[in-house]
């Protein structure tokens, strides 16, 4: 039997967390949590709307070290508390750049996102 493989334009990451699975889900669905920790290094957030829930939105601007702001918007495509996320992401009028599954295994006291 073949072993599946991902596509050419599909990315997997794998990370554990030395949190408990609840908690890490709030990291990624409570507006309070998210600014804090969401986007590249230098990079600041700021959420004007975050709905979690299908067909919510969450919209965002990213203020770059360079001065420039991206608008950025995800919308919901399953929400499972607190063991998946699944989202469109997408910028200011684009249609989705991009599709992204997360799982959140409980581990113990720890979590595993993948």
């Amino acid at each position: 039997m073949p072993i599946p493989t991902t596509s050419d334009r599909e990315i997997v990451q794998e990370r554990i967390f030395d949190a408990p699975r609840e908690l890490v889900w709030k990291a990624f669905t409570e507006r309070a949590h998210i600014d804090k920790w969401w986007g590249p290094n230098g990079f600041r957030n700021e959420t004007s709307a975050m709905d979690v829930r299908v067909g919510g939105v969450w919209r965002y601007l990213m203020h770059g070290p360079d001065g420039k702001d991206w608008v950025n918007w995800i919308r919901y495509e399953e929400v499972t508390e607190p063991s998946r996320l699944v989202y469109a992401h997408g910028g200011d009028t684009d249609e989705a750049m991009f599709h992204v599954t997360i799982t959140f295994t409980e581990l113990g006291n720890r979590t595993k996102l993948t």
